[in-house]
């Protein structure tokens, strides 16, 4: 069975995490379905937004349990597939998940109820953004089996919160609810559904020009950690590329004229 499924509507694309029964906890089939799915919508140019969610009730609670006995049984080999990236690839297999949505041009929208714990968390903070019920519990979990997190936290938690707080996370594994979450960074807002909250985003964000959409996400990616030379060049060389351009001056007219913009 289908560990993840997407479906396509008016631009957006929703991504669900398809195994409710287990909380939608990540075994290896699901690595790869999540992965697969996040380089396809990178190849559909008619998507402009992404709903990342879980069937179910949870959006994830982390690696399935019974993957254990498998990397006990396969551990002498795990260290080397650690480092196994395939041509052109930055992330091994155990990175791709999370990665991958920094990887599209698009923006990204988590919608988490429940729990999001380990990998689940770290699949959540590869969204751009994260809209979370009031009862949501997150919790970087790892530490609890002797593991580090290695699933682009690195790369994610240095974008939100500070040295200290995510030190605290790591080293605790401890669980910390929504408005904890939001003071630390971890979510961007509360929401009574989340869900329903992300598909609404996600439609405001289609309707907008998908050419400064696009360069917004790629101006905050790359710049900022940059130096301010470099973002200050950065944004004059994204803007020049849509200045005057057709989707550019659609926006402008359809504002002007009181009308929804036609970007197609």
């Amino acid at each position: 069975m289908a560990r993840v499924e997407v479906t396509i509507a008016d631009r957006v694309a929703e991504v669900a995490l398809a195994r409710p029964e287990k909380k939608n906890a990540l075994d290896m089939a699901m690595f790869e379905e999540i992965a697969a799915a996040g380089e396809a919508l990178k190849r559909d140019p008619s998507v402009r937004a992404v709903v990342l969610t879980g069937h179910g009730g949870d959006f994830c609670a982390g690696l399935d349990l019974a993957m254990f006995g498998t990397i006990a049984a396969d551990l002498a080999n795990l260290g080397e597939r650690l480092f196994d990236l395939p041509p052109g690839e930055i992330a091994n297999f155990f990175q791709k998940p999370c990665w991958v949505w920094q990887e599209l041009e698009i923006p990204v929208i988590a919608a988490l109820s429940g729990v999001a714990f380990g990998g689940g968390l770290q699949l959540a903070l590869g969204a751009d953004i994260r809209l979370a019920a009031p009862d949501v519990r997150l919790s970087v979990m790892e530490i609890r089996w002797g593991l580090l997190p290695d699933m682009g936290i690195t790369q994610a938690l240095r974008r939100l919160t500070r040295i200290d707080v995510a030190m605290d996370l790591l080293l605790t594994g401890r669980i910390v609810a929504a408005p904890e979450a939001r003071d630390l960074g971890l979510i961007t807002r509360i929401v009574d559904d989340p869900l329903d909250a992300a598909r609404a985003l996600a439609r405001d964000i289609a309707a907008k020009s998908p050419d400064a959409t696009r360069r917004v996400k790629a101006l905050l990616d790359r710049a900022w950690f940059a130096s301010p030379a470099e973002g200050l060049r950065l944004e004059a060389a994204l803007q020049s590329e849509v200045i005057g351009k057709p989707a550019q001056l659609e926006a402008v007219a359809a504002a002007l004229a009181g009308r929804r913009p036609d970007f197609d």
